[in-house]
């Protein structure tokens, strides 16, 4: 099992940054592939960005490319998503997931995930 926690959301003026963390506990953080999604009030949930074990690979989503940035601490057992020039529509509940294998962008992909962490962003 793999326990993940995220943190870092709140309320951010449009425009502005924030950084979310993921720490995860349990099993070796550095076997597996991390993501974060997002999912808006009566949208399906949609993938912002993944990293591969050692970080050597990422995927964005087309929306956040250029804006967001993936990137992990193995040692800290942590992965980051660092949000900048945010706009009303990044506005939404985020989630990391876990998966032990290759990198994905697919939501059904990944094994384990943290209970979100909240932002809104004002105009």
């Amino acid at each position: 099992q793999v326990q993940l926690v995220e943190s870092g959301g709140g309320l951010v003026q449009a425009g502005g940054s924030l950084r979310l963390s993921c720490a995860a506990s349990g099993r070796t953080f550095s076997n597996y592939a991390m993501g974060w999604f997002r999912q808006a009030p009566g949208k399906d949930r949609e993938f912002v960005a993944a990293i591969s074990w050692r970080g050597g690979s990422t995927l964005y989503a087309d929306s956040v490319k250029g804006r967001f940035t993936i990137s992990r601490d193995n040692a800290k057992n942590t992965v980051y998503l660092d949000m900048n020039s945010l706009k009303s529509e990044d506005a939404a509940v985020y989630y990391c997931a876990a998966r032990n294998r290759l990198v994905s962008s697919r939501a059904f992909d990944y094994d384990y995930w943290g209970q979100g962490t909240q932002v809104t962003v004002s105009s």
